[in-house]
């Protein structure tokens, strides 16, 4: 199988096998993985440092900016930095041990959040995706007395877009004593919020019992994994003796968030983009597509074949994502097109996809 080669950084014209394509691919949501900013960094710290210290024996000054600057941003005491994203889950699942008895997950659930359960070494209950009734009914079926629960999710699920019900999960857990709410907060981190602190902020739902771990490598363009919280709970979860991310990347990430912080404006351009593109689609009849600032959106559905409409537009020079169905979570039935949006796209490379999907459907 022959895979086209992706000869530029991310961003809302790309180069792919020496074409120029309009990108509606992946998760660059502000197309910062190119930014000038981030690379000079990366290569300030590369020359400086090297590589990497290998194993983060001792403090370094570029993994601190990085866990400084994350502080900063989700206006927390602390911040823990990991090798990878993919890490968070079993951070916050086996740190949070000694506080909870069962974990309950929605069935739909990234890879990594299984398998951040199964390290756990806790009893583990799947429920109905996205589902407050079937989350209740297995609480009360599953839960013995005095047990307190875990419930864990996806806080956006990557194929669809769609948020989880955190709000009504939140309240079925207060009927129980020391309930946990724990959230993969992969594409909300940066995006979600007036702060860009993800779906607990957006949702109201920051305080006691709630946590979420977040990303460095999708929105903002860096790389490694990041939870944050208070001093006492940073010591709790954080990983100890890993080999730590490469400096450049490192470095590269405290400048992206430092970026966020200062331009907050770039939030508001993506948002405007999403709910757009969003109205668009549903215009043309995907109404499933939910009316949210989430950066992207999959059109399924309706018996079309979207593997060939995936192929007929990347003939036009516009890359879209076709996942068939069982390639990915929460893929529906008959496969879909995932579109992601940048809040560097025009106005006119929207209309001009917008347009191509129709004639084509």
């Amino acid at each position: 199988m022959v895979m086209s080669l992706m000869q530029s950084p991310p961003a809302a014209k790309t180069l792919i096998d020496g074409t120029e394509f309009d990108y509606f691919c992946g998760t660059g949501y502000f197309a910062l993985h190119g930014h000038p900013d981030l690379i000079d960094a990366a290569c300030q710290a590369t020359q400086q440092y090297g590589l990497g210290p290998a194993t983060r024996t001792f403090d370094h000054p570029v993994l601190l900016a990085v866990e400084t600057q994350a502080a900063r941003f989700f206006d927390t005491d602390a911040a823990h930095y990991y090798v990878s994203g993919y890490l968070g889950n079993t951070l916050l699942l086996k740190g949070l041990a000694p506080d909870y008895d069962v974990i309950l997950i929605d069935s739909e659930s990234h890879y990594s959040v299984f398998d951040g359960a199964a390290a756990s070494g806790k009893p583990t209950v799947r429920f109905a995706h996205a589902d407050p009734d079937a989350l209740r009914d297995t609480l009360r079926a599953t839960l013995k007395p005095g047990q307190r629960p875990l419930v864990i999710t996806d806080g956006i699920f990557p194929t669809s877009g769609r948020i989880a019900p955190l709000p009504a999960y939140h309240q079925i857990l207060k009927d129980y004593d020391q309930a946990l709410l724990c959230v993969d907060d992969a594409h909300a981190t940066g995006v979600l919020g007036e702060k860009g602190q993800g779906t607990l902020e957006y949702l109201g739902l920051q305080g006691e019992g709630c946590y979420s771990s977040g990303t460095l490598s999708k929105a903002l363009g860096g790389f490694g994994g990041i939870i944050a919280g208070s001093d006492s709970f940073i010591k709790k979860i954080a990983l100890k003796g890993a080999s730590p991310v490469p400096l450049g990347a490192a470095a590269a990430s405290a400048t992206a968030l430092s970026l966020l912080m200062q331009q907050p404006h770039l939030r508001q351009t993506l948002w405007d983009n999403a709910r757009y593109a969003k109205a668009a689609f549903r215009t043309m009849g995907f109404t499933d597509i939910p009316d949210t600032p989430v950066p992207f959106f999959c059109l399924s559905g309706g018996g079309l074949d979207y593997k060939t409409l995936q192929e007929e537009l990347h003939k036009q020079g516009r890359a879209v994502l076709y996942i068939p169905e069982g390639g990915y979570t929460e893929v529906p039935a008959g496969g879909a097109i995932r579109i992601a949006i940048f809040s560097t796209h025009t106005r006119a490379q929207i209309d001009c996809l917008v347009a191509a999907v129709s004639v084509l459907i």
